[in-house]
């Protein structure tokens, strides 16, 4: 029987998302599962372009198998108007046969964000990528108060999941607050994946 993982799936155009996803895959595998990290490409204007099936560099593109196969499921995007990004839902659109066998019911799943400004949506954006997972009947876990750096960080930071301030040329590293809030992410989301594996 193959062992259990969290998927973390995530689009990253500048690094920052990226750069997240590594952070939560820390937490998943301090709690003692296996992490998954995947991508998907960008999406075109140009409807001929077609992306390669492996990327040049960073993470493999995210399959529908990867999905199917979860014990729990890490969201992340870039903030694009307060919502997630584009390649990242239309990943998402893709899953409704995943949706019509039930495949993903009762695991557990959260979701992280960067944004380009403090007030840049990182919180409308969470709630999106919370949506689809509800509709795929997931149950979300988010980040307690019981989480020091919740209290006390100066840029990212939300109870509805992990969050970086990136600045307006994305340069800005993700600092060590945020990092230990996507650990906590990944172990929470570890930690209930594996009391379900259980039952």
């Amino acid at each position: 029987m193959p062992e259990p993982y969290v998927l973390i799936l995530y689009y990253s155009r500048h690094g920052a998302t990226r750069e997240m996803a590594r952070q939560v895959a820390r937490g998943v595998e301090a709690a003692g599962l296996g992490a998954r990290l995947r991508t998907v490409p960008a999406v075109s204007a140009d409807h001929e372009a077609v992306a390669p099936d492996i990327p040049d560099d960073g993470d493999l593109y995210a399959t529908l198998d990867d999905l199917a196969g979860c014990a729990g499921l890490v969201l992340g995007s870039p903030t694009r108007f307060g919502n997630m990004a584009a390649p990242l839902k239309y990943f998402l659109d893709g899953t409704s046969g995943l949706w019509l066998n039930g495949a993903l019911i009762d695991k557990p799943a959260a979701a992280f964000t960067s944004t380009g400004s403090l007030h840049g949506g990182q919180e409308s954006t969470l709630l999106t990528m919370l949506l689809p997972l509800l509709h795929h009947g997931m149950v979300v876990v988010g980040l307690p108060y019981s989480e020091p750096d919740l209290l006390h960080t100066g840029s990212g930071g939300t109870p509805y999941g992990a969050s970086h301030w990136a600045g307006g040329d994305g340069a800005r590293a993700v600092t060590p607050e945020e990092a230990r809030l996507c650990q906590a992410l990944g172990r929470r989301v570890a930690t209930w994946a594996a009391r379900a594996a259980t039952r």
